[in-house]
């Protein structure tokens, strides 16, 4: 039988990939070890002071539920924790208080507590019985086994975790400027991919508006950086602000910003939605700034605002003809100088 029990267990170790599918074969292999009725894992919360059943075998007369929950306090473990009695044949004599034991209808139960490296406490291994069962010495050895594997599966599985995030976390920086938070150029571009993917496939133009902040260098040589910058992270507020939910709002770096949409319809070729859109876009960036201890009057940014057909141009010849767009925006305005008003 132990043979046996051991070339289950490699054979679980080699093909299991998660802790649910690891878990269940063990408590299927510690029935038939112990010959108990029930085996389970629980896991405890310590603040919220609950036992929670996370998977449970249930071969014969006794039955333990997936998913109970129960007051810590209250539970047959704490109690054998308490009093460093992992195994009791006699569970009504010896925890005659403990009510959930008694409904359950326990008299044998083993089980053995789960600790992390930290030293913390995840939870139990156990295994009980309506009658009397003997602790067989191999059925405390595999109790201990099995117990370990878990451990280091839940380890395993809390670093492969750790790790996911941190990529995800890693990626959404290498995605992301540092100093608005809104996506960096990297992204926009592949935001303009999406967008111009979904807009042949709704049949329907791209709107790209190219925003450059005139004498945004003045600010910067003037009042300094740190007031540049503070000049930049609410423009790119006041732009994210009036977003909609599918529309694309970026930095593509220095001064220089992105706006993106979808246009309502392919076919009219009207150009009055872009001058809209340029109008909105000069009134949110327009206006008075508070950068720290500097208050200023700005006047504007220059914008060029392009719709494009997304089966004849691709994301970065659309965004070059927004530049350029932008530059015959910039050349034809007549400059006005920001204020400082303190």
């Amino acid at each position: 039988m132990s043979d046996i029990i051991l070339a289950r267990v490699s054979e679980t170790l080699s093909t299991e990939q998660s802790l649910e599918s690891l878990v269940r074969q063990l408590l299927e292999m510690l029935e038939v070890v112990t010959d108990m009725e029930s085996t389970y894992l629980t896991k405890i919360d310590i603040n919220a002071r609950l036992q929670h059943i996370l998977y449970a075998r249930n071969s014969k007369q006794m039955h333990i539920p997936e998913g109970l929950s129960v007051p810590w306090d209250e539970t047959l473990c704490k109690r054998a924790i308490d009093s460093d009695c992992f195994y009791s044949d006699s569970v009504p004599e010896r925890f005659a208080d403990c009510d959930a034991a008694k409904a359950l209808g326990i008299t044998t139960y083993m089980s053995i507590p789960i600790h992390l490296t930290d030293g913390s406490l995840y939870g139990t291994l156990c295994a009980t019985s309506t009658r009397k069962q003997e602790l067989s010495e191999r059925g405390e050895h595999v109790l201990k086994l099995f117990a370990g594997l878990i451990t280091q599966y839940i380890e395993k599985e809390s670093l492969v975790n750790q790790l996911r995030e941190a990529n995800a976390a890693l990626i959404a920086y290498s995605y992301t400027d540092a100093l608005t938070g809104l996506p960096n150029r990297r992204a926009i571009f592949d935001n303009l991919t999406t967008l111009f993917s979904l807009a042949r496939h709704l049949n329907r133009n791209a709107i790209i508006a190219y925003i450059d902040l005139d004498d945004f260098k003045l600010i910067n040589d003037r009042f300094g950086h740190e007031a540049g910058d503070r000049f930049l992270v609410e423009v790119g507020k006041r732009l994210n602000d009036g977003r909609d939910d599918d529309d694309i709002v970026g930095r593509l770096g220095g001064d220089e910003f992105l706006v993106a949409c979808l246009s309502q319809n392919r076919d009219t070729g009207e150009q009055i939605p872009l001058t809209v859109m340029k109008t909105q876009l000069s009134a949110q960036i327009a206006g008075e700034y508070w950068l720290g201890d500097v208050h200023i009057v700005y006047p504007g940014a220059s914008i060029g605002v392009i719709e494009v057909d997304p089966a004849q141009l691709d994301a970065d010849s659309a965004l070059r003809a927004a530049d350029a767009a932008m530059y015959s925006d910039k050349k034809g305005k007549i400059k006005t100088p920001f204020l400082n008003i303190d």
